[in-house]
């Protein structure tokens, strides 16, 4: 493991792939890539003849380390959602950036096509789809991870296409170190999940993902490769993180970790009331470092033994009953659960642990009995969700249509929010977990292009449906319009609140969405990808028809 405390300004690295190439032929393999990305240019040329929408007759590849496919792309035009589809024209399963390059530039000498940087699939309304265009295949990447330490601190460079699963994985393991900062389902990509912002229980800590990388690799809408940060190429830096793919691709990023724990004490404790639930949980997201538990996060859940929706979902472990005996006379039909984690070393004293958990959790007002705790190794905790989605392909239903519905809501709103959406419209469950929890806006760096509530603190809600397809569930189109229903109570009450993972179908919505940031984010559009080549399935801007004269 590499020494923490290296002297000031050390540049220590320990590569976890290749061996490492002298200047020459390093110099040597750029320009066969430079060569093998005109050759890809040349190729697609070929075919498109100024028409993206003319599609080969047989599936053909071209034997390059970033493989063009031409017919084999129904995986690539559907996505987790499962209710939106776009054919593309061609696949592209880049190796290097390289690759990535070759593919803009192509797109770029024609007048139509786009081009799209898909991860895992795991996008809702079609985000990562180009119809007739080109999709990338990030997961294609070489695969890297390389530690480092930089004036002090510790840092991984991973591919733009690698799982967080995988991270994790190889940091844990082999390093005994993590990521800062991730999403509770670990099957996405560091590039998609940086294109956002990346939340789950440690936000209120460190931030967003967006918040724990100081350097990216980009390959901007113009073909052009840019290492980018605070102090290199700013302004692409700040744009690329929760820009939604729309002023380039991420191919490498860099990202703060530090030790990782052993084990986890992980609790959930339950509320009957929301006022309750919400001051417990906006008092632990503003402790200190070190005073507090590592991860806060919550639920709604209804009020009944409902397999899906209710009590049953509680318990951590298998050998847990809720008793609803527990619950007052007043409480209603829906109730609200605290998920909370303290990390901690083997060689810690159990006494100690109990004696830390025993302090903070008698600060908080949840139903005397409904308190359920588990140990688990840190990994175990960490890929808690990957149990669901074992689960949910067994059922059938991982691949069932998912209308989900993610927004930040204003803490001055979410009261009304409870009255109104948890109690009413969605007092009888959505057929998956209902996330709600708190986070501080000053963990969130303005400068990125990502949008959140002006509020100190503002609520992450999350509507995860996993209902099977009709006629076991309703019709998909019902789910959406719920969701629309939602956002329309939202607007027209006044709320101050933001979609997070947004897709709008005007840019009337968008320019809602960014307000006053709307003039920033056109600039940037303009000056990193001027042809709006880049993420077309957002529906934010319109190619521009105009070929770019690239040599």
């Amino acid at each position: 493991m590499i020494n923490p405390t290296a002297p000031e300004n050390a540049h220590n690295t320990q590569k976890l792939s290749k061996p490492h190439q002298t200047q020459t032929l390093l110099s040597k393999e750029r320009k066969k890539k430079d060569y093998k990305s005109l050759t890809m240019i040349a190729y697609l040329e070929h075919f498109v003849h100024g028409n993206d929408t003319e599609i080969m007759p047989n599936d053909d590849v071209l034997g390059v380390e970033g493989s063009f496919h031409f017919g084999a792309t129904a995986a690539a035009g559907k996505d987790f959602g499962g209710m939106k589809s776009a054919k593309p024209f061609a696949v592209i399963r880049p190796a290097v950036s390289a690759d990535v390059v070759g593919a803009v530039k192509a797109a770029a000498r024609t007048p139509n096509l786009t081009v799209a940087a898909r991860g895992n699939g795991h996008s809702i309304n079609g985000q990562a789809m180009a119809e007739n265009g080109l999709v990338l295949d990030m997961r294609a990447m070489e695969d890297r991870l390389t530690l480092l330490s930089l004036e002090g601190s510790l840092y991984v460079d991973v591919a733009g296409g690698a799982l967080w699963e995988e991270v994790l994985r190889r940091c844990v393991s082999e390093f005994r170190l993590a990521p800062r900062s991730w999403t509770d389902y670990l099957g996405l990509t560091v590039g998609g999940t940086l294109s956002n912002a990346g939340v789950s229980g440690q936000a209120f800590r460190y931030g967003p993902q967006t918040s724990n990388v100081t350097e990216l690799e980009v390959v901007t809408g113009k073909g052009e490769t840019l290492v980018c940060s605070e102090t290199q190429n700013s302004e692409l830096f700040f744009a690329t993180l929760g820009g939604l793919g729309q002023f380039g691709i991420i191919t490498r990023a860099r990202v703060a970790v530090q030790p990782a724990p052993d084990m986890v004490r992980w609790i959930r404790v339950v509320y009957s009331e929301f006022e309750d639930f919400t001051r417990d949980a906006e008092w632990l997201v503003t402790l200190r470092e070190g005073y507090g538990f590592d991860y806060v996060e919550g639920f709604v859940l209804v009020n009944s033994d409902d397999p899906c929706n209710g009590w049953p979902t509680v318990p951590t472990g298998p050998n847990q009953r809720f008793d609803p005996v527990r619950l007052p006379s007043t409480a209603g039909p829906v109730l609200y659960c605290l998920e909370l984690a303290l990390y901690y070393r083997n060689e810690d004293r159990p006494s100690a642990i109990k004696m830390e958990v025993d302090r903070l959790l008698g600060r908080l007002r949840f139903v005397e009995g409904l308190k359920f705790s588990l140990d688990v190794t840190y990994m175990e905790f960490l890929l808690r969700v990957k149990r669901v989605e074992e689960d949910a392909k067994a059922n059938g239903i991982w691949d069932a249509p998912h209308p989900w519905l993610n927004l930040f809501v204003s803490k001055s709103h979410i009261a009304e929010f409870d009255r109104e959406v948890f109690k009413k419209i969605l007092k009888h469950g959505v057929g998956g977990p209902i996330l709600v929890y708190p986070l501080l806006r000053s963990k969130w760096d303005s400068r990125h292009s990502v949008v959140v509530p002006d509020s100190n603190i503002f609520y992450i809600i999350a509507l995860l449906r996993f209902i099977p397809p009709p006629p076991k569930g309703p019709p998909t189109e019902l789910l959406v319009e719920q969701n629309h229903e939602i956002i329309q109570l939202c607007c027209n009450r006044g709320f101050d609140f933001k979609l997070y993972l947004p897709h709008y179908q005007s840019q009337e919505n968008w320019m809602r969405h960014y307000g006053d940031k709307w003039t920033r984010f056109v600039e940037r559009k303009a000056n990193f990808d001027p042809l709006a080549i880049l993420a077309p399935g957002q529906k934010i801007f319109s190619r521009i028809p105009q070929p770019l004269p690239i040599t």
